[in-house]
């Protein structure tokens, strides 16, 4: 019977899917991604009591005092021989959008990409003890499912190389990244910033290969500055503000998975940028018309808990979107036995697209 009841209400949903997602993205514009942001923050350091870590030196979080928890959280490195204070500006900013944020320094200014990529990780770890430890105002109110890694120049590399360390970050934001020889096979969505004149990475040695190895199957943008220099995204004030705007835009999208950040992305921010000199981009985000005419192609079981079938001959390649209309799947299917699986995904509305047909369906 529960059952039952949990289709009728599924079914209620999807029927007000396109008002209920209209209303709830109607905050999400880019007047909304101001800096500061609509909350107040404060800072814990080791002298409040937050934990040492032994893989970088000294660390402040910014945390809002007045947003409701869980809260998101992302770890900034600086660069080559700089100081946490060379990126201090991302803390209040994100924080002040309800992204707790830990700064680190590094044990030594002269650290490669890969001890600031360990030095990341262990940032997390210390984000992971705060949520349990008592007294801290940060106690339970991480979502520690929802991390995310930055940093500058070298620490840019450090950023790419931990995602590629730890598959559970889930994205990646590299301010004018530094890194030879990169070997970046990894899943989390990332975010490349380049300075068209940079001249200690320029980007085609360094961000735009980045960009460029990192595998096809991971969400990416390359957002280059036009007339930036290597500290073109130290700040979120880097590009008249672009850079700011667009770093939050795919934290929200990506790590809080808020997908009214999507159309944001590619229907605002990123439609002929002023501040860019080159983009380049794999993310789609599209609005979808559904098809009232599907009788060429029948989808059962509809709502499905896991596998839908497809009932059409030939080879096809089909997409899936979700509810935004943000592309999730895409393959081709052949032979008589065309399945979906959507076992991996959440409770919801998504958009199975072959051809010019698009069909909703329901996953319970």
């Amino acid at each position: 019977m529960k059952n039952i009841y949990l289709i009728c209400l599924l079914l209620l949903i999807a029927c007000l899917t396109p008002t209920s997602v209209f209303a709830q993205c109607e905050d999400v514009t880019v007047a909304s991604l101001t800096n500061p942001g609509p909350y107040e923050v404060a800072t814990l350091t080791e002298a409040d009591g937050i934990r040492n870590g032994p893989d970088y030196l000294d660390a402040t979080i910014y945390y809002p005092t007045n947003a409701i928890p869980p809260f998101a959280s992302i770890a900034i490195v600086p660069g080559f021989t700089a100081l946490p204070a060379s990126v201090e500006e991302w803390g209040p900013f994100y924080a002040s959008h309800g992204i707790v944020t830990i700064i680190i320094g590094t044990n030594s200014i002269f650290d490669f990409p890969e001890p600031r990529a360990l030095a990341l990780l262990d940032a997390l770890e210390t984000l992971r003890q705060e949520n349990i430890r008592a007294l801290s105002p940060l106690e339970g109110d991480l979502d520690t499912d929802k991390f995310a890694v930055s940093g500058w120049s070298m620490g840019g590399g450090g950023a790419q190389r931990a995602a590629v360390l730890d598959n559970t970050i889930k994205g990646v934001v590299a301010l004018c990244p530094y890194l030879n020889n990169p070997l970046l096979n990894h899943q989390s969505p990332v975010l490349i910033f380049s300075g068209e004149d940079d001249t200690v990475a320029p980007p085609t040695q360094h961000a735009t290969n980045h960009y460029n190895v990192t595998p096809n199957t991971t969400e990416k943008l390359l957002f280059e500055i036009e007339n930036g220099d290597h500290s073109v995204a130290n700040t979120p004030n880097g590009g008249d503000g672009a850079v700011g705007r667009i770093a939050l835009s795919w934290l929200k999208l990506y790590v809080e998975e808020n997908d009214c950040y999507c159309p944001l992305l590619t229907n605002s921010l990123l439609n002929n940028p002023p501040s860019a000199s080159y983009v380049e981009t794999n993310i789609e985000c599209v609005v979808l018309d559904i098809a009232e005419n599907t009788q060429d192609i029948r989808v059962f079981p509809n709502p499905t808990k896991d596998i839908i079938n497809l009932n059409i001959e030939g080879e096809i390649y089909f997409k899936l979107y979700n509810s935004i209309g943000q592309k999730v799947l895409e393959n081709q299917l052949i032979g008589n036995n065309k399945q979906i699986d959507l076992s991996n995904f959440s409770e919801g509305v998504y958009f199975v697209r072959v051809d010019d047909v698009t069909i909703k369906i329901l996953k319970n």
